[in-house]
């Protein structure tokens, strides 16, 4: 074992670790900047032993099938291997995310706005004019439409089976690719 910690570990293992993260993130087992510094830690690492400590304290996740979260219909394929393709854990979730895409641009973008109109009013000395009114006004009126209308026609859940399908896609040519290499220590 103390041998294996020392071997250099590879792009598809920081890959693997760091698939995993992303599902711990989604299951609600991190919080986002634990995730991203395990993240920076993983893409950091040498070794198979610096990548084993980002993991120790995570369950090993549940197949999909067996999980009373996952959605019927966008639940995860089995791909070669035995792994699953990654899925949102509940509807909860999906629409949190969608919500969270939709609406952190326009928070971010107002709020460096109001900092700017905020810092010449100190400058001038005087309030101005509520100059930012005409960013986040407009643009808030199209993207509650945009939210609603989202909402009612599904456009969470059409997102979260696209990306999915594209997780489930790259995860069969990863292992396409691992079982095509012989002499990885692997069989092929």
């Amino acid at each position: 074992m103390e041998q294996r910690d020392r071997m250099r570990a590879a792009d598809s293992d920081r890959a693997a670790v760091a698939d995993r993260l992303r599902r711990a993130l989604d299951e609600g087992r991190l919080d986002l900047n634990e995730y991203d510094n395990r993240l920076q830690r993983t893409y950091a690492a040498k070794t198979y032993g610096d990548l084993d400590g980002l993991l120790a304290d995570l369950p090993a996740p549940a197949p999909e099938e067996r999980s009373r979260l996952a959605p019927t219909g966008t639940g995860g394929v089995a791909v070669p291997g035995g792994s699953t393709g990654p899925t949102p854990s509940s509807p909860g979730t999906v629409v949190r995310d969608w919500l969270r895409e939709t609406w952190g641009p326009y928070f971010s973008t107002v709020a460096v706005v109001v900092g700017i109109w905020a810092v010449i009013c100190v400058m001038a000395g005087d309030i101005n004019y509520f100059w930012p009114g005409w960013v986040a006004g407009p643009w808030g009126v199209v993207l509650l439409v945009v939210t609603v209308s989202g909402l009612a026609n599904g456009a969470p859940q059409r997102r979260a089976a696209r990306r999915a399908a594209r997780e489930r896609a790259r995860a069969e040519r990863r292992e396409r690719r691992r079982t095509e290499r012989p002499g990885d220590g692997e069989a092929a």
